[in-house]
């Protein structure tokens, strides 16, 4: 009886904290209808409010009234054209790009090479780009799931770490995940897991048997990070505890809000250590430079486009990118089932910055898109343009057809060897090996064709393109790897696919050790 009045209480205090998001889900209702006139606002917002600042004064910001205007005025930025500001900013100027304070810089690397992007920070942006597209992820899923009981318990966050930025006091640099944590409001900690202090740890195996030991007895209702990472967290709660399942460590677990790297090559390992029927998957798009969307319907996997935020879109279509003069599109101009990548104008003084993310649009009022992959995550060294798209829905298809579950992988193109003869290699390290590799190579490879156009027409009778190699990986090498290149842990990612044998030829001498 106590325990099924303490379930009541628990159910009505969800109910209850959901209906306080009742108007800002009509906010976001206004999607459908007025897209092109939210964007505009945030447009002419962002420019009037940094009109004073160094990169204000330069573009005279002030004489902009229009995007037209915006557009004609100001170049297409990438890291490299933004770097001498950032550095700026790093060493304590300030008003360069932003008015307001820069005291954080979320560290990313994009891919895991060696060098790294250090992403300005303000507090603008911690208030209406990420903590704003925190809340309406949870108010997004609490309509997609009204019987939640999300408030009952606490969330996981697993995130990164930061340090100190240079000798500037009170200025940090870290994983966005680290920021977002250390400055996140103290009522929040309440029903979070776990402490400050183990969630900022920066040795990533530590972190993570502190997090284990901390979190088995919290009563945890939703978890929020990177599949591959959470994955290694969940292997040793279940490790420690002897349950075969997270829901016999958790038993009110309910959703799980993922982002940072595809969700695709994972399903199938989730679902043998989840195994709840009233497990959910939230996807999100919350990268260092801004929140860009949230999944909000359970059965459409697309995710909606966030348009009130503190950032300003613009598409410029794949195959235009890096020519001399691109078309570049706003949010009103572009179509559906195209490839473009993404340029954004944000409240952390990113002005039309190229972030180096593709996406396609699947519906318009309301926008909904797909990341497709990366602007230089591909493989086109024979015309084939082959997007991280195509990769991810080739391996599920190869995967279910045949048994196997991927842990990660890689592929590259082998140019000619002594027989001349051109091919993709791909390098898989598996959790479940396919009944046989080579059922498992000759559907990817067809379900690529099916996919793509340009592959299928590059391999047809095996002329310019021959069969795909894959090569199986030893257990723990893209681990391995990552740590060679102290890249363990947060938001940090393997490479999926690569038009260059940098990344691979590393990881291949290090499977052969």
């Amino acid at each position: 009886m106590l325990l099924a009045s303490i379930n009541i209480i628990c159910m009505n205090r969800t109910k209850l904290i959901a209906k306080t998001f009742e108007s800002r889900l009509k906010a976001i209702d206004e999607y459908t209808h007025h897209a092109g006139e939210i964007q505009e606002r945030v447009l002419l917002h962002l420019v009037k409010y940094a009109a004073k600042t160094e990169w204000g004064k330069k573009y005279d910001f002030k004489s902009i009234h229009s995007y037209d205007d915006f557009k004609k005025r100001l170049p297409i930025q990438t890291y490299e054209d933004i770097k001498p500001y950032v550095a700026l900013l790093r060493s304590g100027q300030q008003n360069i790009l932003w008015p307001s304070t820069i005291r954080w810089f979320a560290k990313s690397s994009g891919t895991t090479n060696d060098k790294s992007k250090f992403l300005p920070i303000s507090k603008e942006s911690l208030e209406d780009i990420h903590y704003k597209a925190g809340k309406d992820a949870v108010a997004l899923y609490l309509r997609m799931n009204p019987e939640s009981q999300f408030f009952s318990g606490k969330g996981l966050i697993l995130g990164g770490s930061h340090s100190p930025n240079m000798n500037v006091n009170h200025s940090l640099v870290g994983d966005l995940s680290a920021i977002l944590i250390q400055n996140i409001n103290p009522l929040v900690n309440l029903i979070r897991v776990p402490s400050k202090k183990i969630a900022l740890m920066d040795e990533w195996e530590s972190k993570i048997e502190a997090i284990a030991n901390s979190t088995i007895n919290e009563n945890v209702t939703n978890l929020s990070g990177v599949p591959s990472w959470f994955l290694v967290l969940i292997r040793k709660i279940l490790e420690k505890t002897g349950k075969m399942t997270l829901e016999e460590v958790w038993p009110n677990l309910e959703v799980f809000f993922h982002g940072g790297v595809a969700f695709t090559p994972y399903v199938e390992q989730y679902k043998q250590v989840i195994q709840s029927p009233n497990m959910h998957y939230i996807e999100t798009y919350n990268a260092s430079e801004g929140y860009f969307g949230t999944q909000s319907e359970l059965d459409d996997p697309s995710m909606l486009l966030m348009i009130d935020y503190g950032i300003f879109y613009e598409f410029i279509p794949l195959d235009e990118v890096g020519t001399e003069h691109p078309h570049i599109y706003c949010l009103d101009e572009v179509e559906l089932n195209k490839n473009y990548a993404m340029v954004i104008s944000t409240s952390s003084g990113l002005w039309r910055y190229m972030i180096g993310d593709t996406v396609m649009f699947v519906k318009k009022n309301p926008y909904k898109f797909h990341i497709t992959g990366r602007t230089k995550h591909f493989i086109n060294a024979f015309g084939e343009e082959l997007i991280v798209d195509n990769a991810e829905k080739g391996l599920a298809k190869a995967c279910a057809q045949t048994g196997a579950l991927i842990s990660e992988y890689t592929a590259a193109p082998v140019f000619m060897d002594k027989r001349a003869k051109c091919r993709h290699q791909w390098l898989i390290e598996f959790n479940k090996m396919p009944d046989s590799l080579e059922n498992f190579a000759a559907i990817l490879d067809a379900s690529l064709k099916e996919l793509n156009s340009d592959y299928e027409a590059k391999r047809w009778k095996n002329i310019a393109l021959q069969p795909l190699e894959i090569i199986v990986a030893r257990k723990g090498l893209f681990h391995d790897w990552l740590a060679m290149k102290g890249k363990l842990g947060g938001q940090h990612k393997i490479p999926r696919l690569s038009n260059n044998r940098d990344y691979i030829d590393e990881m291949l001498t290090l499977n052969d050790r």
